[in-house]
């Protein structure tokens, strides 16, 4: 007779799962963004029809930032686009970035910012694994993201990650790393700095808040690693830009971000500070 067999901890996960389904069936609820009736059991609390009216970034996009470049033409003193740098916009064509490219799934607006605030404060693991899964879909095939060395996460600082009880960005690197079979990093970057409390800061602001604010942690060893850098939302690029370069001081030889959402509601222009 062959012996039993289980993966630890796979009884505990099976049993939460056809318990949520059960809940599902004969406690239906409502979609947490538009309260239709969830008629399918699902621990995912969002109706198909929201999902499928999430603002997808299509292919016409900066080739280094990822902004679609129907956002935002030129401003005066940009330089002007070139056959060689048509696919780049104004901001990129002057160098505006320490991070060698980054693509988001999502533009940042509507029911996206509803789905990102319910992520961001309820460590909600069925949309971890759903935008999870749609990050590792954005990248597949795209050759400047094959062969990365390992993932990381932008960090919260310690004081805001013991106040939260998790780190939102973490949740979505540990699904992603997990699909593209390479290791995660969760603790190699940390934020020295905390985010000033003011609720909306000015993109100025947000430059100065994030000027070396992060660092490696110390002994970590990146020398000519390839780093997909993963954080939520990339609304002006300064937060991804700072942890680039820390990681760039420490040695690693290419950083790629990733998002899920990037705000394109005005021109993630680089302010010096």
């Amino acid at each position: 007779m062959p012996k039993a067999f289980w993966l630890p901890g796979l009884i505990p996960a099976v049993i939460a799962d056809v318990a949520d389904a059960l809940a599902g069936v004969f406690l239906p609820a409502g979609c947490r963004l538009c309260e239709t009736l969830l008629t399918c059991a699902t621990r995912l609390p969002i109706c198909e029809k929201c999902l499928d009216s999430f603002g997808v970034i299509g292919k016409e996009i900066c080739l280094r930032c990822g902004l679609p470049l129907d956002a935002f033409p030129a401003e005066p003193g940009e330089p002007a686009a070139d056959a060689a740098s048509e696919r780049h916009c104004g901001p990129c064509r002057m160098g505006a970035y320490h991070f060698d490219r980054a693509r988001s799934v999502f533009r940042y607006e509507d029911l996206v910012v509803r789905a990102m605030v319910m992520l961001k404060f309820e460590e909600m693991e069925p949309l971890a694994e759903w935008f999870g899964e749609r990050l590792a879909r954005r990248i597949s095939g795209d050759a400047a993201y094959t062969g990365v060395d390992l993932v990381v996460p932008v960090p919260l600082h310690k004081v805001r990650q013991r106040e939260r009880g998790f780190n939102q960005a973490e949740l979505l690197s540990k699904r992603l790393a997990r699909a593209l079979k390479v290791p995660h990093q969760g603790v190699l970057l940390v934020r020295k700095r905390p985010r000033p409390d003011k609720h909306l800061l000015t993109e100025r602001e947000r430059w100065e808040a994030v000027r070396g604010a992060f660092a490696t942690r110390a002994g970590s060893r990146i020398d000519k690693k390839r780093v997909l850098l993963l954080d939520d939302v990339m609304t002006t690029g300064a937060t991804l830009d700072a942890c680039a370069k820390a990681l760039r001081d420490a040695g690693a030889a290419e950083v790629c971000g990733l998002t899920v959402a990037r705000a394109v509601l005005r021109s993630p222009r680089r302010v010096n500070v």
